[in-house]
């Protein structure tokens, strides 16, 4: 997910985020999902990993100066067949790009929930022109 500023923020207090480690906000995050959609959680692998490899930003087209903060890869659920094998669904955060344009750790939680929202949405088979209209 290219970067930008979206959404509202959580309702998590400032002083619970002070010295939270980045793996603690995916997971308050991931935990935050709500049913339905909490149960996609387990077709997919989450990971975390510093920055998008040279591949995963030539694969999506993505311009120098531009980072993600986030990556969906696998097969959407509206995708899948009756003959379909299982292919690894996974969603990468990328720590050092949220990190650094959220240092607030308020905004840094909100951008995370955020970003796996996104991506979770992505294996959910809603595309970005779709998000955007829902502000997410």
């Amino acid at each position: 997910m290219p970067k930008r500023r979206r959404g509202a923020r959580t309702a998590l207090s400032r002083s619970s985020l002070i010295h939270v480690p980045f793996e603690r906000l995916v997971e308050r995050a991931l935990a935050a999902i709500p049913s339905p959609f909490r149960e996609a959680l387990g077709e997919v692998a989450v990971v975390i990993d510093d920055e998008p490899t040279p591949e995963q930003r030539r694969e999506n087209d993505l311009p120098d100066g531009d980072t993600l903060y986030g990556l969906y890869e696998g097969v959407p659920r509206t995708e899948y067949g009756a003959d379909w094998s299982a292919v690894p669904n996974r969603i990468t955060l990328f720590r050092l790009p949220l990190e650094e344009d959220f240092a607030d750790p308020y905004d840094l939680a909100d951008e995370v929930r955020i970003t796996v929202i996104h991506e979770l949405a992505h294996h959910l088979g809603i595309d970005d022109d779709r998000l955007e209209e829902l502000g997410v």
